[in-house]
């Protein structure tokens, strides 16, 4: 198993598709009943090639991930070669607390009213893994998927500044 399993309430969301794929593989409802009573082990297997197969998915289509803490953003940005993370650090005690999940205009107006407390850094790495793993992974440790490069090409702007 590449990644973790699904979780039986994960399952029971994802219900049609997994009767998708038992029909793909030529596993009828009767069958599954049985399957799941007298073969165990087959059971968990195809449970777990189908949270294999969901979580690809899923995967394959991030191309940004945020981690926020009350002191630090860093958003990581997916490439085919490579990870490029964008952050911002506040440097001094202030009453800014980026879990408030600002918008990125907001940000733009704390970084011009507290010059000098927020620290913008950025970093790049080629994988270590392959990517989806590595997207896996930090989604493991609390990133959360964003949709579009907006925080990004704003921390990007900033820096440049």
């Amino acid at each position: 198993m590449k990644y973790r399993r699904l979780r039986k309430d994960e399952l029971e969301e994802l219900k049609p598709e997994f009767v998708e794929f038992l029909a793909s593989n030529q596993i009828e409802a009767k069958d599954w009943e049985r399957i799941k009573k007298e073969e165990i082990e087959k059971a968990e297997r195809l449970i777990d090639i189908f949270s294999d197969i969901v979580f690809e998915k899923i995967l394959s289509s991030v191309h940004y991930l945020e981690q926020r803490s009350p002191g630090t953003i860093r958003i990581f940005k997916f490439d085919d070669e490579q990870i490029t993370m964008n952050g911002i650090m506040i440097e001094d005690n202030t009453k800014i607390d980026f879990t408030e999940n600002q918008t990125p205009e907001e940000l733009i107006q704390l970084f011009k009213l507290a010059p000098g407390k927020l620290k913008i850094f950025t970093a790049q790495k080629s994988y270590s893994k392959d990517k989806l793993t590595e997207i896996y992974d930090l989604m493991q440790k609390g990133c959360l998927i964003v949709k579009n490069d907006q925080l990004f090409q704003v921390i990007e702007k900033l820096k440049n500044q």
